[in-house]
């Protein structure tokens, strides 16, 4: 490998590292408020008997026995595209080394 371009490589392979940790979502742990001190228990006990009664009256409306929590799904497209993007990438990384070692360059 030339000199030349082993600059050219590192700078390659740090900019897809780069953008594979940009697709790392973030834990956000601190808070710009400060925590709540006391706990609003009557809160709680409302939203878990709301719970119950929508799961009750949704199992009697589908006939169907089977209670899951309703969490909604998350929006994946970023990941999705994301992890499309570097699998070509390392696809490309791989197609190229062959082609170099076919023609021995």
């Amino acid at each position: 490998m030339s000199s030349v371009r082993r600059p050219l490589l590192t700078a390659t392979a740090a900019g897809t590292l780069l953008c594979a940790l940009w697709f790392v979502p973030s834990a956000n742990a601190s808070q710009g408020t400060p925590a709540r001190t006391g706990t609003s228990e009557s809160t709680a006990t409302h939203v878990t008997q709301q719970a119950k009664a929508l799961s009750e009256a949704t199992s009697e409306a589908t006939g169907d026995a089977t209670r899951l929590a309703d969490t909604g799904s998350p929006d994946t497209t970023p990941y999705v595209i994301g992890g499309t993007l570097f699998l070509a990438v390392g696809a490309g990384f791989v197609v190229y080394s062959v082609r170099r070692e076919r023609l021995e360059f």
